[in-house]
């Protein structure tokens, strides 16, 4: 592994962006660590009960990391609840020159995250952390963080060279309400980074770590690429979004024996232009409920069910708001849709917003609504707006995907190897070079 992974550090900057000029290297690596709380050992018996299984276990991955000599570092299902064991992870990531940064899941879930960066690498302009407060207990830590490598001398204009990390996990999709609350829980990540550098004033790359709970083929993986993020693993290994081998690679073994790729590092440089998000989301939000409404329609013989009525080729916001009722995926206690994100996607029906949907048929109108043929945008990022908020005369830098690698290796041929102990999920790490451009 150590070989392997150590490649990462001695690849250049590939041919499609020498013409940027790579000033520097940063290597990101995100890990679900499985904590011993949540680990099975048959009968009922977890992980956390033998002290000697999880701290050698975890012993093993500080072991890994360190070999790894990432810049950044996210862990999921880091075991707050257990001093010796944070103490461990602290005491080790410290000595090599991290500063470690943990946050517990609300309500005492017992586990959390921990996000480490290397003081080499990096100066931590601040530190935010965000609370969904939702059935999941999910939270999210974002760093806003200084690179320290001197640019000056290979570009004096150079005035920013800062960038916001983000690590995260989402909540299992249980059932298809929380496939609606997972992708509740990226908009207000994205909401919340939006307003951030808005306050900044100038733009800012980003970096997205941690366990999504998702695959490429659902909404949330939609919703990131509409927005601008690219999936590093995929762009490093020329996997498309929609082909045959789009998700060739895995990167969990989850508890009920599935193999799946959940796990991303997502990148977002600034952009000219960027599609409102407010838009991105009800897109999602509806791609949802057409899964949904699909699933019925299977369950129903092809037809539509009973609930959902229409009159003649119409519907009305009523009828289409208690449909969703009946379906479970709005008016629950937790998860689903809120009335606020029925409004918005029934706007998105009723194109001329008389109330009713004229479509020739219910169906159909899931294929009109994603046009988004209406009037109301959300604000636009225009970088080459003299009178916009992120106009700069000096360069900025921007991040480009040089390598990615899963641990096990079997992994990325959509394998997973018996003999591998340190987790349920793979590591996944990331090398990007620094570059600028004016």
């Amino acid at each position: 592994m150590n070989e392997s992974m150590n490649a990462l550090s001695r690849e250049v900057c590939d041919q499609e962006t020498q013409n940027l000029k790579c000033l520097d290297t940063i290597s990101c690596t995100t890990f679900n660590i499985l904590a011993p709380i949540y680990k099975r050992l048959g009968e009922g018996v977890r992980e956390s009960e033998f002290r000697e299984s999880w701290h050698s276990r975890n012993e093993s991955i500080l072991d890994t990391l360190l070999r790894l000599k990432s810049s950044v570092i996210c862990l999921q299902e880091f075991w707050v609840g257990n001093e010796e064991l944070a103490g461990m992870y602290q005491k080790r990531l410290h000595e090599v020159g991290y500063l470690t940064y943990q946050l517990a899941r609300t309500n005492n879930r017992g586990d959390g995250l921990l996000t480490a960066v290397h003081q080499s690498k990096f100066r931590l302009l601040n530190y935010r952390e965000l609370l969904f407060n939702d059935i999941g207990d999910r939270v999210a830590q974002i760093l806003h963080v200084e690179l320290r490598h001197d640019f000056s001398q290979s570009n004096p204009n150079i005035v920013t060279k800062e960038a916001i990390i983000v690590n995260t996990h989402l909540i299992f999709p249980h059932d298809s309400r929380c496939c609606f609350l997972r992708l509740q829980q990226v908009y207000k990540i994205l909401q919340y980074i939006r307003s951030y550098i808005d306050n900044c004033g100038f733009p800012l790359p980003i970096i997205l770590c941690g366990d999504w709970n998702g695959s490429k083929k659902g909404h949330v993986y939609k919703f990131l690429r509409s927005q601008g993020f690219i999936s590093c693993y995929d762009i490093a290994h020329n996997y498309k979004d929609e082909t045959e081998n789009s998700q060739k690679w895995i990167s969990h073994r989850n508890h009920r024996g599935n193999i799946c790729g959940v796990d991303f590092i997502w990148l977002h440089n600034p952009q000219k232009f960027q599609k409102p998000l407010k838009d991105s989301f009800a897109e999602a939000m509806l791609g949802n409920v057409k899964n949904v409404l699909h699933k019925v329609i299977v369950e129903n013989g092809g037809q539509m069910p009973g609930i959902i009525k229409t009159k003649g080729s119409s519907i009305t916001y009523s009828d289409f708001s208690q449909a969703l009722v009946e379906l479970g995926i709005s008016g629950q206690p937790y998860g689903g849709l809120s009335d606020e994100d029925v409004k918005e996607i029934w706007k998105r029906i009723d194109a001329d917003g008389d109330g009713i949907a004229d479509v020739p048929n219910f169906v159909t109108a899931w294929n009109l609504c994603v046009s988004c043929q209406h009037e109301e945008r959300d604000k636009e990022i225009n970088l080459e707006n003299e009178e916009g908020p992120y106009h700069r005369s000096a360069a900025t830098i921007r991040f480009v995907v040089k390598k990615a690698r899963l641990w096990p290796p079997e992994a990325e041929e959509g394998m997973w190897p018996e003999n591998y102990s340190l987790s349920d999920h793979a590591l996944l790490t990331v090398e990007f070079g620094v570059v600028f451009e004016q």
